[in-house]
């Protein structure tokens, strides 16, 4: 077992692109009648979903799902779950003085954070957290164990495959 990093940020508008944020359903639709717009709009909106999600940078609704991106987005790679969660004290102490409330940046709550991502890695769970930040932003941090992940079993490891 082993974990990889994630960080992205972005505006909050990009961030909230649900769509792109979920893999596909499994089975697409029909094909549209000619003279049915809806059911076309629909297909459109499918193919472009199955074709985005898995190379789009943006943070996945489940953070399994990070697994099935490029891994050009890997930010790090660790065995030791201690020194994952390091890197997630590291990032959030990194982006803390731009996190839009100032109760996010309280130095106990983030020490409580990563000594429980540090536990729920240990453990082989995911890990995932995010916070505003102005302009409006959003920030993304993910820790996900892989090989295996619990929530998507023996999904090949991204950092094992071809590159991109």
């Amino acid at each position: 077992m082993h974990h990889h990093g994630y960080l992205w940020t972005g505006p909050k508008e990009r961030f909230d692109n649900a769509a792109l944020r979920r893999p596909p359903h499994p089975d697409p639709p029909p094909p549209p009648a000619p003279d049915d717009t809806a059911a076309e709009r629909l297909y459109r909106r499918y193919r472009e979903v199955s074709g985005e999600f898995p190379v789009v940078d943006l943070p996945p609704l489940e953070t399994a799902h990070w697994l099935v991106k490029p891994r050009s987005l890997i930010r790090g790679s660790w065995d030791d779950p201690d020194a994952a969660a390091a890197w997630l004290e590291e990032r959030l102490a990194e982006f803390a003085p731009r996190f839009t409330n100032s109760w996010e940046r309280d130095t106990a709550r983030l020490n409580a954070l990563v000594d429980s991502a540090a536990e729920r890695l240990r453990y082989g769970a995911d890990v995932s957290l995010g916070a505003y930040l102005e302009r409006p932003a959003f920030l993304s941090l993910a820790v996900v164990t892989c090989s295996p992940n619990l929530a998507i079993g023996n999904h090949p490891c991204p950092a094992s495959r071809e590159p991109e």
